[in-house]
Formats: structure tokens, sequence, C-alpha cells
């Protein structure tokens, strides 16, 4: 049965709230409607597109906090980032980053998302990638947003070694999984270098 336009307006404001990167085409779907009609209720309910909320979230000062690359080396747009503990970046597949011949996402771009992001998580201004473990679980084709989630799991400071785990999602389905070890500066107080050592 078709929902009242206060009932859908309603659900729509709880949907966004709930997944504040879903878009306008997938709200339609959802609720059985037409895009123009998801982008009035929006307007309406002054709930701005998917650019501008993905930057509303993203609204910490991100160039400050990311130590280890330049914020735009970074590949996909990253929303969410705790140092040492965790981040988010959303990628989205046009049609440079996939092949021609079938609209499939090269995979080194969602490798390079998921390592761009284990790299960005961590609070050291050098950071390198020293071994990954990496799967692919589904294609990705052109015009579907990954969503990359990093955790930090493990640090070993005398090693100067970190463990990150990245997942990426297309919706609820994972596509990519990957544990990076990344190296970093072994911090001075507790190994026991002095400045002149490390450089």
């Amino acid at each position: 049965m078709r929902k009242s336009k206060k009932e859908r307006q309603s659900l729509l404001k709880q949907t966004i709230k709930d997944t504040p990167f879903i878009t306008d085409e997938e709200l339609a779907e959802k609720f059985g409607v037409s895009i123009q009609t998801v982008r009035l209720d929006r307007l309406e309910l002054s709930i701005p597109e998917l650019r501008e909320r993905i930057k509303h979230v993203a609204v910490k000062q991100l160039d400050d906090e990311v130590k280890s690359l330049p914020l735009e080396e970074v590949i996909g747009e990253i929303i969410d980032l705790e140092l040492d503990s965790s981040a988010i970046s959303i990628f989205e597949v046009k049609k440079e980053h996939v092949f021609s011949r079938n609209q499939i996402a090269r995979g080194h771009h969602l490798f390079a998302q998921a390592n761009s992001l284990a790299v960005a998580v961590i609070d050291d201004e050098l950071a390198l990638t020293a071994k990954a473990n990496i799967r692919f679980t589904r294609q990705v084709k052109e015009k579907e947003r990954v969503v990359a989630k990093a955790k930090v799991i493990h640090t070993d400071e005398e090693k100067g070694r970190t463990t990150v785990e990245v997942t990426s999602y297309v919706g609820s389905e994972l596509v990519f999984s990957g544990e990076f070890d990344m190296y970093r500066s072994k911090t001075t107080k507790k190994a026991g270098f002095s400045n002149e050592d490390r450089n």
C-alpha cells in the first residue's frame, strides 16, 4: 500500500539519519517513488544532498589530523578518522576506474582505497605498508559506491609495526578485505632512540 506523503517523509528522514550515505536513487527504489519526489521531499525537510551530507559528517579538520600523507593522496573521501583506532572512506567508482569492456572496477583502485586508509589511520608522520594480505570477494561495477572501514587491531611499539584491518562494502555486501602490516617510526620515548638515530 502506498504511504502518505507525511508517512513517507517521516520514514525518509529516519532512513537518512540511520544511513547518511544513501543516494537519492536508492531512496527512490526503497520508497517506490521517483527520484524527483525524493529530491522534493528532501527540500521540504531541509535535508542536503548526499555530497553535502558527506562533507557535514567530515566536518573535522582532517587536514590537520592525517599525519602520514597529504589528504589529497588518500584514495576516496575520508569521512571519519580516529588516529590509531579507526577510519572510514568513501570511493565513487567512475568511468576512469573500470575496464571499458565490462564496466568492472580495476582491482588496484579498491586496493589503493584500502591501503591509503590504512596509512591515514596511523598516528605517525612515517607510515609505510610492509605487508598486505588481501581478498577481493565480489566484483565492483561503475557507479557503485565503496565504503572502506579501517580498524587498528594491534600495535607493536618495539618493532614499530601496526596491523590494520580494512573491510570494504558496497551497501551491505563485502567486496574487499585486507590486513595491512604497517611500518611506523619507533616512538622516541618507548624505543629509546634520539632524533639523530631516527634520521
